[in-house]
């Protein structure tokens, strides 16, 4: 009966917060040239300045961008009080035209005889049913907390965030993944590729999200590997916790994906 009691208050509350990260954030398809560029310039700031990759960069714009932004979708978390950007992510869509240079997924090319698993393999998989999921990055604003009751708000460059807000932070990583699932099941694709290192899988397993390893160890940046989820399953093994959640983005990304469809459409018709 105590099991029970604490099992409903611990979902009372994360179904709390759920409510507080809906409310205080937007999920954003960063189609226009304005909200690319936040993706673009939030990566520069963490891959760039913050970790110090060496990764190509847009040195005039303080943009970290490479030649497979052209064939993917972005996607920003915004903190809609402040303005600004929380975190980001891609989804790389390959092209059919096996001539074409963005034929193959980057962990295809990044993972080159290191992809070892018999059957989760992108090249033996359909073109038009794989995907890959990358340049996940958090905003080191929405990245710190303190601690304490003396403490009532956090300042970063001028922007004061209070310990309130400072609460979801931890769920924008766990955001951005669901973009990714809303993202891969509105592009009609199933096999989702990500390069990564062996941390992050386990801490989404806690979600239930759980990967598959498919490569041997891979430097790129460090020591990472190639893991694979099927999206279907993913879907069916979320905690259910987070499905309110998950279907929230999905909503707000499919209705963002449904006006540029539309767009272009005019756009062809003119």
């Amino acid at each position: 009966m105590t099991s029970l009691k604490t099992n409903e208050v611990r979902r009372s509350r994360n179904q709390e917060l759920f409510s507080q990260f809906i409310e205080e954030y937007r999920f954003v398809l960063a189609m226009t040239q304005e909200s690319k560029r936040k993706a673009l310039s939030l990566r520069h700031e963490v891959f760039l300045q913050e970790l110090h990759y060496k990764m190509h960069e847009d040195q005039s714009h303080h943009l970290e961008t490479d030649a497979y932004d052209e064939s993917s979708i972005h996607c920003l978390i915004e903190h809609k009080r402040s303005g600004l950007p929380a975190g980001c992510m891609r989804l790389v869509i390959p092209k059919s035209d096996p001539e074409s240079p963005f034929y193959r997924l980057p962990v295809e090319i990044q993972g080159n005889g290191k992809l070892n698993h018999p059957e989760l393999d992108p090249g033996k998989m359909p073109r038009n049913q794989v995907c890959e999921v990358s340049r996940l990055a958090i905003s080191r604003k929405f990245r710190s907390r303190q601690t304490g009751e003396s403490h009532t708000s956090i300042i970063f460059d001028g922007q004061d965030f209070s310990n309130k807000e400072a609460r979801t932070f931890p769920l924008i990583a766990i955001g951005l993944f669901l973009c990714t699932y809303s993202l891969v099941g509105l592009t009609g694709r199933r096999h989702v590729f990500a390069m990564m290192e062996s941390r992050l899988p386990r801490l989404l397993a806690l979600s239930g999200f759980h990967f598959t390893k498919v490569s041997d160890d891979i430097e790129y940046h460090g020591v990472r590997n190639a893991y694979y989820i099927d999206h279907t399953k993913a879907e069916k093994e979320m905690h259910e916790d987070l499905m309110p959640l998950y279907l929230h983005i999905r909503k707000e990304l499919s209705c963002q994906l449904e006006e540029v469809s539309v767009q272009k459409a005019k756009l062809s018709c003119s």
